[in-house]
């Protein structure tokens, strides 16, 4: 059956989709957060190695998305076009998270290579995994409304997650790791994340259908979809934004952990900080610094499906991104010691901001309606699948960027920066990604799809599918 345009799904439905990014951002927070700062810090490699690898592996990554979009799209199974993708993928998935946080007794030569495989086959299973995930958002409804509830659930649990992740990942590592090594700490971390995640997934699997059906289904050529998808303008703006706006994201997200060590801490691990009137170890500031975010960032998605739904997504997303983006302004005036009012502005940037992302995806699954009502044709993974793949290898050019730029600032790690080192540290948290952001802003006001609008071609398209089944109301 099919959720008509006016049709609403089941919270606990809901909820089950949302499982699946709680599952996702155990592993992508991980990914970005962390996983820079336990290469150089733990593993040993350099920050020019981690800028290459980075580079290449994300990149690699993303030309992965779109093929995988497209065999989603035209996958067919008793479980539908997406779902299986989630059911067989999450164990090897799981899998291989251990292996790129494994720290084997090689070499300079083998230790790189080692992570240059783990850490590609990691990001290879989170596409397989991930992309059919975000497509169900796609399918799940056909009602816009209704889709951008499901994103501000999904968006909810992904922070809810990530908030966990702040919290509990390096207090855990140091637990787990004390008696034995750090990076067995690390490895047992990512050991037990793999098997929440997999569990997580599965919820995701067995409470979720898969209902809108495309309105023709007959055999298009690869190329014709590839062509159908560059003529979406709505999907092209929205697009260059999320690219431009991931480059922003990446610049800052890369080095964080690096900034509260090597300036707020001046490369040393020894000595506390005092927040609040409360004294804190380099990972405790940077735990409490990601967990107030996260918790700042949850409120605000919550309370963004509510906000969304009464003003609409364009206007809102301009206002959230805008605003959040701007917060970061204040890493660049406020004095580095002053950590309660550094904290303060990010934890404001994340309440306002976190809307934003949860707005993104939900205009993506407008721009498949359009296409579908424009065209004929449906292509829900490939458009979800390619804007990964942007926002992917946006994420590789603000990584290689941040790094590179420390790397011919001087950086060394775990010894005190120079500063040189500690100047780029601040630009990279303040001013550039601002800089960026405001490009990616600029480009968004083109997007030409306005909430009426959305209605109209979602109450066609249902029309089309109700005649298509003999006025059924769909399939």
């Amino acid at each position: 059956m099919t959720t008509g345009a006016g049709e609403k799904l089941r919270f606990r439905e809901m909820l089950s989709y949302g499982c699946g990014d709680f599952a996702a951002v155990l592993y992508w927070i991980t990914a970005i957060r962390f996983l820079p700062y336990f290469y150089t810090e733990i593993y040993g490699l350099s920050a020019a190695a981690l800028g290459n690898l980075m580079l290449f592996s994300r990149v690699w990554d993303g030309i992965n998305d779109p093929l995988v979009g497209m065999w989603a799209d035209r996958n067919r199974s008793r479980w539908g076009r997406y779902r299986p993708f989630i059911l067989f993928g999450c164990v090897p998935f799981g899998v291989t998270a251990v292996l790129a946080f494994t720290t084997p007794q090689f070499g300079e030569n083998g230790k790189l290579i080692w992570a240059y495989a783990t850490y590609n086959a990691f990001m290879m299973l989170s596409t397989v995994v991930n992309i059919p995930y975000t497509s169900l958002l796609g399918v799940i409804s056909a009602n816009p409304a209704e889709r951008t509830r499901l994103a501000s659930v999904k968006f909810s649990f992904a922070y809810a997650s990530g908030l966990g992740v702040s919290a509990a990942l390096l207090h855990m590592a140091g637990v787990l790791g004390e008696g034995r090594s750090p990076q067995f700490g690390w490895q047992a971390t990512l050991a037990i994340f793999g098997l929440v995640a997999t569990g997580f997934y599965l919820i995701a699997f067995v409470g979720t259908r898969e209902r809108v059906q495309p309105t023709a289904e007959e055999r298009v050529s690869i190329w014709k979809d590839l062509k159908i998808l560059a003529a979406n303008k709505p999907w092209v703006v929205l697009l260059v934004t999320s690219l431009i706006w991931s480059v922003a994201q990446s610049l800052r997200t890369s080095i964080c952990a690096h900034y509260f060590k090597y300036f707020v801490h001046n490369g040393s691990t020894e000595g506390t900080c005092t927040v609040f009137g409360r004294e804190f170890s380099l990972d405790g500031v940077i735990a409490f610094f990601f967990t107030a975010s996260g918790v700042a960032a949850l409120a605000g998605m919550v309370a963004g499906g509510f906000v969304a739904a009464r003003v609409g997504k364009k206007g809102y997303f301009i206002f959230s991104y805008g605003v959040g983006s701007a917060c970061a302004l204040a890493f660049y005036f406020v004095d580095p010691t002053r950590l309660e009012l550094l904290i303060i502005s990010e934890v404001v940037g994340s309440l306002l901001g976190s809307p934003a992302a949860m707005l993104a995806w939900a205009m993506f699954a407008d721009t498949a309606d359009y296409g579908e009502w424009h065209w004929n044709r449906r292509t829900t993974a490939l458009i979800f699948s390619v804007s990964a793949l942007c926002m992917k290898v946006g994420d590789a050019i603000g990584a290689k960027v941040s790094l590179e730029m420390l790397d011919r600032a001087g950086f060394v790690a775990n010894q005190a920066p120079s500063e040189a080192v500690r100047e780029v540290l601040r630009m990279l948290m303040s001013v550039y990604p601002v800089v960026v952001g405001a490009v990616s802003l600029g480009v968004f006001l083109l997007y030409p799809l306005s909430e009426r609008r959305v209605k109209q071609i979602a109450a066609d398209l249902a029309q089309r599918r109700a005649a298509r089944n003999g006025g059924g109301g769909g399939s």
